[in-house]
């Protein structure tokens, strides 16, 4: 069968057949590659001259592929007029080469993608709501699935030469099958939904879940991107963020130190009372401070080796290295007032009390009697 095939096929082909099929191949060949190449280069030169990003930018970017893949196959139907074929032979290209168009029109599509995003993504950014700038890359996503499925479905329809409503049907009777399989999947997807209707974080926030902290950077249908604080990019499934507990930093309206300041327990009680005014005024309508958020100094704690005082103010806005900046600044004016007013900082240490001292006198029993040792 394949030996009268291919005797069918080559039978009436002269070589300069072959010849103008190869030239017209590898010209469109070329075509493409210089056609992708002048598209490419002139997207790149227009963002390198900080010009703003047009359709016509957009579309020299993500059209090159998609240009070239038809080039070659428009010039293979082409190729096709010069061969000689058999009826079969004939008809399985022709159906061939609607495949590859079919195949070439949804990439286009596909690509195009990019600039239906890109408008959304812009039209997001010009709105208060976060809710848009989450969904931009859940419709570019959803998009995509649409095309290919459309196009696999008409793919199958020029295959199998059944109606599409046939396959539709077909697909139809695995879908308990295929649901099964995916529950993951579709656990994921549910949790991508109620991600985006309870709205615990939005894309750009800093967020603390199952022990991963930093920022969002994207929310898909399966799962949540998190780049950590150490740079490391994580991926966790949606279904087990709608099912954690989500620690929403980049919310903060302040940020919360709370210290604790140890003194050594020879320090007098109006050692104690001047090392807590000290500190008062050091925190007295400090930056970043709010009327109701005060700071709080107290004496407050016997330690095992030290007296502590606890101190606790509020900085406002959440602007961590600002924070870091002015905590620096109270640690410097506490350490240099405490150095003045002859305040001894505590560190870990233990004390023996040896007995026979002059506060403790050693004392012994004997058979009834007391009797002091004379030393």
């Amino acid at each position: 069968m394949n030996e009268d095939i291919l005797t069918l096929t080559l039978a009436g082909n002269e070589v300069w057949r072959f010849a103008v099929v190869f030239c017209i191949l590898f010209g469109a060949f070329i075509l493409g590659r210089i056609v992708a190449f002048f598209m490419a280069r002139g997207a790149k030169r227009n963002e390198a001259a900080g010009e703003e990003i047009t359709l016509r930018k957009l579309f020299m970017r993500s059209a090159a592929g998609p240009l070239t893949f038809l080039i070659f196959v428009g010039a293979l139907d082409l190729a096709f007029l010069f061969i000689v074929m058999s009826g079969p032979v004939r008809q399985a290209c022709e159906t061939l080469v609607q495949l590859l168009v079919s195949v070439g029109i949804a990439f286009l599509l596909y690509r195009m993608v990019d600039i239906l995003e890109y408008y959304l993504h812009k039209y997001a950014q010009g709105t208060e709501s976060t809710l848009d700038d989450m969904l931009v890359p859940l419709f570019r996503k959803t998009f995509r699935v649409v095309i290919v499925i459309i196009a696999g479905l008409y793919v199958a329809e020029s295959i199998s030469g059944k109606p599409m409503s046939t396959i539709i049907a077909g697909f139809g009777l695995g879908g308990l099958a295929f649901a099964l399989a995916a529950q993951d999947s579709i656990k994921n997807f549910f949790g991508s939904i109620m991600i985006l209707l309870d709205k615990p974080f939005a894309v750009g926030e800093r967020v603390s879940v199952d022990g991963y902290d930093g920022p969002i950077e994207e929310i898909g249908f399966r799962s949540t991107r998190i780049r950590t604080l150490s740079g490391h990019l994580v991926t966790i499934p949606n279904e087990k963020i709608a099912a954690n507990n989500i620690e929403n930093v980049g919310k903060r309206p302040y940020i919360r130190r709370l210290t604790n300041i140890t003194i050594t327990y020879d320090t007098p009680p109006e050692k104690i009372e001047r090392a807590v005014k000290i500190i008062e005024e050091i925190l007295d309508n400090h930056d970043g401070m709010k009327p109701d958020f005060p700071p709080r100094v107290f004496f407050n704690e016997f330690n095992a080796a030290s007296l502590n005082i606890i101190v606790i103010y509020w900085y406002h806005p959440p602007e961590y290295w600002e924070f870091l900046r002015f905590s620096q600044k109270v640690n410097l004016q506490i350490m240099r007032a405490f150095e003045e007013e002859g305040i001894e900082f505590a560190f870990p240490t233990q004390t023996l009390y040896l007995a026979n001292d002059d506060k403790r006198q050693l004392s012994l029993r004997m058979l009834g009697e007391d009797i002091r040792p004379e030393l």
